[in-house]
């Protein structure tokens, strides 16, 4: 059984207090003895301070965007040697906010991909269709289209390292959540193409996370399905006592 991955996209929220309280009480929760990977991403201003709270516990950080490059006259951008000077383990690359109100391309995905891989940060990459896509039958082409160019010229050691993420984007702020069985079909998809461009070692190995509205209600059903291997979660992570119960239903599926 492949590990669950539980991570929490905070997107633009939380101030550096906000942050802090989060953390403080999400560890009296009790962290010590969770199976499933968590990562945390917060706006990079507050990653040195979650960070330092949570250093001694199992909960991995990650940045919420990078740079293509490793430094140079690019006001406002964050490198992703500076992202792993902070503490990062962890890198989102190509979520569909970033391709969709900043112009990110599949290309410009691949070239952060890459960096990140050479930098030693873990990328989760995401990919995802619109509404008026998957009306006009055009979900297919497009989620493997944005694998294949996203993934160009990686290697399969390198795809060790990677997780996808696969985020609706109809269903991301809007309240809509896929059903378990649009998410499984989808999921099953992407894996049976890292099977058929890499390996069928890889493709039963490789994570695959559902972002989309993923929150208490519907955490179990969907992690129930054989290729959904976590979540990414959006609103429902900005909340201590839904984070950890999301994080605790995936742990009873782990041990029952």
């Amino acid at each position: 059984m492949r590990k669950y991955f539980i991570a929490g996209n905070w997107k633009m929220n939380h101030s550096v207090s906000e942050t802090v309280e989060f953390c403080r009480q999400f560890r009296v929760k009790g962290l010590k003895n969770i199976s499933s990977d968590i990562v945390l991403f917060p706006p990079s201003i507050s990653i040195t301070s979650m960070v330092k709270i949570l250093e001694d516990t199992p909960v991995k950080i990650g940045g919420q965007n990078m740079h293509k490059e490793s430094n140079g006259a690019f006001t406002g951008e964050i490198s992703s040697e500076m992202f792993v000077d902070s503490g990062c383990d962890y890198i989102l690359i190509g979520h569909s906010e970033r391709r969709q109100y900043f112009n990110e391309t599949n290309e410009l995905v691949n070239q952060k991909l890459k960096k990140a891989l050479e930098t030693k940060l873990k990328p989760v990459i995401c990919i995802g269709e619109k509404l008026e896509e998957r009306e006009a039958g055009k979900t297919e082409d497009v989620i493997l289209k944005q694998l294949k160019k996203g993934l160009k010229d990686i290697t399969e050691a390198e795809m060790g390292n990677i997780i996808i993420a696969y985020e609706p984007i109809w269903a991301i702020g809007t309240g809509l959540t896929a059903k378990p069985e649009q998410a499984q079909e989808i999921h099953g998809l992407i894996r049976n193409a890292i099977k058929n461009d890499y390996s069928e070692h890889l493709g039963k190995n490789l994570r695959i996370l559902y972002g989309g509205s993923a929150k208490v209600q519907n955490a179990k059903s969907l992690l129930l399905e054989k290729d959904i291997d976590g979540l990414l979660i959006g609103g429902a992570s900005l909340k201590v006592n839904d984070f950890y119960e999301i994080i605790q239903i995936a742990e009873n599926l782990t041990n029952n």
